[in-house]
């Protein structure tokens, strides 16, 4: 394997990680602040929504580079 593939491999990797941390912090914010059902959802959907974003631009690079 050589050093690229690694290097791919683990920016994947970093990046699966780094997303279910921004999950998790979140989940702790919902839960330190009381959110209820609803304020998690908001707070799911506004905050989770920039990560998707970041997601979505990571993809479509990849894709256009193809």
């Amino acid at each position: 394997m050589r050093l690229a593939e690694v290097e791919a491999l683990m920016l994947n990797v970093g990046l699966a990680v780094f997303a279910a941390f921004i999950f998790f912090i979140i989940y702790d914010l919902a839960k330190k602040s009381n959110a209820g059902k609803f304020g998690t959802f908001v707070l799911f959907f506004a905050l989770g929504l920039g990560l998707a974003a970041f997601l979505v631009k990571t993809v479509v690079v990849e894709m256009i580079g193809a």
